[in-house]
């Protein structure tokens, strides 16, 4: 969600290589394409909901007001919905610790999805206890249920992570930490999109040359080729070089 489209398309088109075409949720949302795949969604905030600017995963569920009555039963909050947007039916919550995430059902973009050649690569939910955020999601969800189509949860113990993975993909990782003690009041529970690029120099030049900006944090080496950047709207996202080792 932006202030305003026209700009956000134009950043993001040169920082990451995508192109946009009209969507199916009405006027003021795009989707951006890298060769032909669809990637992400862009929507021009609107002033009476109280969404900041910001890039928010959407989750896949087969009945919006179900699953949004268990993010409640289980001390989560739905700030907005559910409600009818275009194809289907959205809203937007929050789990235990603060970290928003939004929920849809029905009929989007075919072959929308996460971790395949194109972006987004993978998510990241920065949080507490990610054991206790796995739970949640687990629950709200129907992550690791025996139903078709299931994502699969497990533990990387040498990372110290909880891994989320559709078929063969990795699709996002859990991880917990002291967040509420850390002198940054930007460091809080969150979900987090990471993007592939082909070179990481050449996007964060970009990215800075149009307005944005990179977080303080190490240089990447040949083992972690990840950046966060901030868009000149203000809103967060990763980018990951080639030779990164993703998720897995």
């Amino acid at each position: 969600m932006t202030r305003d489209l026209s700009a956000a398309q134009e950043f993001y088109g040169a920082v990451l290589g995508w192109d946009f075409r009209p969507g199916r949720l009405g006027e003021g949302f795009s989707v951006g394409f890298l060769e032909g795949v669809p990637v992400a969604g862009l929507g021009t905030l609107a002033r009476a909901l109280s969404i900041p600017v910001a890039w928010t995963p959407y989750f896949a569920v087969d009945d919006a007001d179900v699953t949004a009555a268990r993010i409640l039963e289980r001390s989560g909050t739905v700030a907005v919905g559910p409600l009818s947007f275009g194809t289907g039916r959205a809203a937007l919550g929050a789990d235990r610790d603060g970290a928003a995430f939004g929920i849809w059902q029905g009929a989007a973009i075919p072959d929308w999805g996460i971790g395949g050649e194109a972006a987004p690569a993978w998510l990241e939910l920065r949080t507490r206890n990610a054991f206790d955020a796995a739970i949640f999601y687990a629950e709200v969800l129907e992550w690791a249920c025996d139903h078709a189509g299931c994502c699969e949860v497990a533990y990387d113990e040498e990372d110290d992570r909880i891994l989320l993975r559709h078929g063969r993909r990795t699709v996002a990782r859990l991880r917990g930490g002291a967040l509420a003690e850390a002198p940054d009041p930007q460091v809080r529970p969150s979900w987090d999109v990471h993007f592939r690029v082909p070179d990481l120099e050449t996007a964060v030049k970009t990215a800075t040359t149009l307005g944005g900006s990179r977080l303080p944090g190490p240089d990447p080496d040949s083992l972690t080729r990840e950046i966060t950047l901030r868009d000149p709207d203000g809103a967060l996202f990763g980018i990951a070089g080639p030779a990164g080792p993703g998720p897995s």
